[in-house]
């Protein structure tokens, strides 16, 4: 019954900027590693950004002075604030996340994704 959705995506001249939010909603007892990852045609989804539950974060190294994770643990909501987008930024994001239900299982959910495009 947990599911996240994810909102902000759009198209974007290259150098501008855009904020992802990803919102989790369910019978969740907590969460705990939320991250971003992409996926743009023709390639693998990779890892974008991740952040723990304390803070502690990890980016792919081609956006690591660029975009920012952050998170509202009291809101369950994650955030990527994109900053200086680049062509090759264009794909769809996917939210992810690790949470523990009340019958103390970790289970792991994506969401539907939303798209990208920075273009000229």
């Amino acid at each position: 019954q947990v599911q996240l959705v994810e909102s902000g995506g759009g198209l974007v001249q290259p150098g501008g900027s855009l904020r992802l939010s990803c919102a989790a909603s369910g019978s969740i007892f907590s969460i705990n590693t939320m991250g971003w990852y992409r996926q743009a045609p023709g390639k693998e989804r990779e890892l974008v950004a991740a952040i723990t539950r304390i803070g502690s974060t990890n980016y792919a190294d081609s956006v690591k002075s660029r975009f920012t994770i952050s998170r509202s643990n009291a809101k369950n909501t994650v955030y990527l604030q994109m900053n200086s987008l680049k062509p090759e930024d264009t794909a769809v994001y996917y939210c992810n996340a690790w949470y523990y239900n009340y019958s103390d299982y970790r289970v792991n959910v994506w969401g539907k994704g939303t798209l990208v495009t920075v273009s000229s």
